[in-house]
């Protein structure tokens, strides 16, 4: 009886509890399937093994019954013809006869019993083992989607936004740096190539006004 024990245990065992304590999810369902159709066939062989005791049994059932109607008509053969002796060594093997018929009656009706028990545990095993496949597929897809969520929560979990964006800052006030000296030594460049032409014009009117200050001054002396 220790199938059908195992059998029960297994129908009644929830599938997202051992998923829970499952170190490879997908490989758990996989096998807990591989399990369920091992318990499925071992049913199954023995609900063959009840039913042809269960079918023997009956076979003598029915040979027990037929041997008792025939002494018992051998018993009415002989009381027509007068003979009661030998009518009553007819009525002994009927007797004998309706003995194994009870006999047999007993154990037919006990295998058909345990047939009946196999047949629905066999039928509930069915049932369990068609549920695990349909919800094969959905729980390993649910593993991996939970997989890939525990991932990125560990990787958000580990990265400092407050120390990544800290060091942004940092390399974005380098960069100004590099940019503003740049552009200083680009203005220092171009002060000292490219002449000034206000100043070269402002420089020439000031020589003009010297000359006329002195041609005037010499003019004048005379």
């Amino acid at each position: 009886m220790g199938i059908f024990q195992r059998t029960g245990d297994l129908i009644k065992s929830n599938i997202n509890d051992l998923l829970d304590r499952a170190e490879n999810p997908e490989k758990m369902v996989k096998q807990i399937i591989i399990d369920m159709e091992k318990e499925l066939q071992q049913c199954t062989d023995a609900l063959g093994q009840a039913m042809g005791s269960q079918r023997q049994m009956k076979k003598q059932l029915d040979k027990a019954k037929a041997e008792s109607k025939s002494w018992e008509d051998k018993a009415k053969l002989a009381l027509r013809a007068g003979k009661q002796d030998l009518a009553k060594q007819a009525l002994q093997k009927k007797v004998n006869a309706d003995n194994q018929v009870t006999q047999y009656q007993q154990m037919y009706d006990q295998c058909t019993v345990q047939v009946d028990t196999i047949k629905g545990q066999v039928d509930a095993l069915k049932m369990k083992l068609e549920e695990a496949r349909s919800r094969q597929s959905t729980l390993i897809a649910r593993s991996k989607m939970a997989d890939a969520q525990k991932s990125m929560a560990k990787t958000l979990g580990n990265m400092d936004s407050s120390s990544a964006f800290s060091k942004l800052d940092k390399m974005e006030e380098k960069i100004e740096s590099k940019e503003a000296q740049a552009d200083a030594f680009s203005d220092l460049a171009g002060t000292s190539n490219a002449p000034d032409p206000f100043a070269e014009l402002e420089a020439n009117s000031a020589v003009d006004d010297e000359l006329a200050r002195l041609m005037a001054e010499m003019n004048g002396g005379e």
